[in-house]
């Protein structure tokens, strides 16, 4: 039987999951300060798309 190839890599699964994390802390921190979901995923949402192509560097 042919191995089928995986949907992500290894590295790819390690920065998106990293990101994931950050987006979390960050957005949990903001919704501590402010009291407001929307400002709180917001932010996380902000946190974990700038942080994405640094831990690719980093990482990588």
């Amino acid at each position: 039987m042919p191995l089928e190839a995986p949907l992500l890599s290894v590295h790819a699964a390690v920065v998106f999951l990293a990101a994931v994390i950050i987006d979390l802390v960050i957005g949990h921190l903001m919704f501590l300060h402010d009291k407001s979901l929307t400002a709180a995923v917001a932010a996380g949402l902000v946190a974990a798309g700038g942080c994405a192509p640094v831990l690719h560097k980093l990482i990588g």
